[in-house]
């Protein structure tokens, strides 16, 4: 396309034919983003910077490149996976008072949490065996739920943070545990767009920040628990479906041809994106939407050479379990997660389960043993899977493995007074419950932390999530009180503090 030269004005005092032309050059292209912007949401005013956003550099060397956050939806139970307590087991249909262990229910530090009663105390007193049996595994003989025997080979490789604790007592934990807030308190930054905001990319053809599996529930937070809020909506996650036939979610219809008439419109709205004629102002929102449709174009046809799984060898989908029915959905996502990290993606955020046993969630206000049986099965070979195949292609090295859940669950048995069919389940708990972390820079064989014998209340180096989000940052070498938004104002638990105890 010709270049045009904007002239202002004529001899005579009329407007001339090329300023004419510029002119209208200028109001098709604005119609033409304008549509585009009001189609993806962002149509705004423009406004002059004053400050400028992170560089896209670390703050100071980094331990690790990459990031996989797995969590688990719905609240998995700390006692029946990597924090076993047989107290739990000797003491089985007592109530709590006729225990050694009375004092849990009073401790001062039941207060300040959301959803949580004197009737939940009530309910909550009469103890639940243990579901399933355990033994010390690995070298470092850090004791494991049978649950998990394929992961239970990897434990040199993890570090296990058995304090970790949060406040909400129900699902907008999942929300808390991303962000760090609590509903009532707002919206904010998921970890992942921390990460998003603070780095640059490492492939320009796929996203900084992918979302994999179902999302969090719109009840318990929704699409919050991985946007980007005040960051921007360019630092939100993209889901993306593990489908080869239908991975993206905004890709052309069947009938458009992307490698032919839409190519010929990107292209021609690229050039209007550079006729110098067109005066923006320095806006950069708008300049963040003009290269998310760039990226989205450019996905088009990265994306779906992601799902070429045939291209792995038969061992390693005999090892993610693609070939047995159980496994084969969550070891698609663990293979993808994988692959993506490979190209260069900074953040994968994988999920799995729901809320409420009908969703396939970890959720398990009854029948925990069949439960946690059936969903541990399914994600006990994947994930194990993952960590053997980044360990045996040195990429654990410098891909940080996340492993976490909203909350755990209560010691005390589910009692519903008007649901007599609740029964064998367990209770959400915020109190005390087991997160995990594997790679980038972590020591591997260790046990950080600890709950009491019931498993109630974390009581040795308690770690608010936050201090997740901390020890992530700190091994991608950002400081997130660098990133810190002027205007935005963020307390001293939002920041957090990295988990020194467990870097390598």
């Amino acid at each position: 396309m010709q270049r045009v030269k904007r002239v202002f004005g004529s001899c005579c005092g009329r407007i001339n034919r090329r300023t004419f032309l510029a002119d209208s050059g200028l109001g098709f292209t604005g119609l033409v983003l304008g549509a585009m912007f009001h189609q993806g949401g962002v149509a705004r005013a423009a406004t002059l910077p004053t400050w400028a956003p992170p560089d896209g550099k670390p703050h100071f060397p980094p331990k690790a490149k990459s990031v996989i956050w797995i969590f688990m939806l719905g609240g998995v139970s700390h006692v029946e996976t990597f924090d076993p307590k047989p107290a739990l087991t000797q003491f089985g249909g007592k109530t709590i008072g006729e225990t050694p262990y009375k004092g849990v229910l009073a401790s001062p530090l039941v207060k300040n949490h959301v959803n949580f009663t004197m009737e939940d105390r009530k309910l909550m007193q009469t103890l639940l065996p243990l579901q399933v049996g355990y033994r010390k595994r690995g070298q470092c003989g850090v004791e494991i739920s049978d649950w998990w025997p394929h992961f239970a080979e990897c434990v040199d490789d993890v570090s296990f943070i058995r304090s970790t604790w949060t406040t909400d007592n129900d699902h907008g934990a999942q929300l808390q545990f991303h962000t760090g807030r609590q509903f009532f308190q707002g919206y904010y930054p998921s970890i992942g767009s921390w990460v998003h905001y603070g780095l640059g990319t490492l492939n320009e053809n796929l996203p900084q920040f992918v979302v994999l599996g179902p999302m969090v529930q719109t009840n318990c937070g929704g699409y919050a628990a991985v946007s980007g809020n005040y960051l921007g909506p360019e630092h939100s996650g993209v889901p993306l479906a593990v489908d080869p036939e239908h991975p993206l979610p905004f890709a052309a219809p069947e009938r458009v041809d992307y490698k032919g008439e839409q190519k010929d419109e990107f292209d021609f709205v690229q050039q209007l994106n550079r006729l110098d004629s067109v005066v923006y102002p320095d806006d950069p929102a708008l300049r963040a939407r003009i290269k998310s449709y760039e990226l989205a174009f450019r996905m088009q046809t990265t994306v779906p050479e992601l799902f070429h799984f045939e291209e792995e060898n038969a061992e390693t989908r005999r090892m993610y379990g693609l070939e047995q029915e159980e496994t084969k959905t969550f070891g698609q996502i663990c293979l993808t997660a994988r692959r993506l990290v490979e190209r260069g993606v900074r953040f994968v955020q994988v999920f799995h389960g729901g809320v409420g046993n009908e969703n396939n969630g970890w959720d398990a206000h009854s029948d925990l043993k069949e439960n946690h049986t059936k969903l541990a099965g399914m994600v006990d070979q994947p994930i194990a899977a993952l960590l053997k195949d980044l360990k045996q292609r040195g990429m654990l090295n410098d891909t940080l493995v996340v492993w976490a859940t909203e909350f755990g669950r209560s010691p005390g048995v589910e009692v519903r007074p008007n649901d007599a069919t609740a029964r064998g389940g367990r209770d959400h708990h915020p109190f005390g419950f087991t997160t995990w972390m594997a790679g980038g820079g972590i020591k591997g064989g260790v046990v950080h932390g600890a709950t009491d014998e019931l498993g109630f209340h974390a009581i040795e180096n308690r770690h608010y999530v936050t201090d997740i989000h901390a020890t992530v940052l700190h091994q991608l070498g950002l400081d997130p009180r660098r990133l810190e938004v002027p205007g935005q104002k963020r307390l001293e638990i939002d920041f957090g503090q990295p988990i020194q105890e467990i870097m390598a």
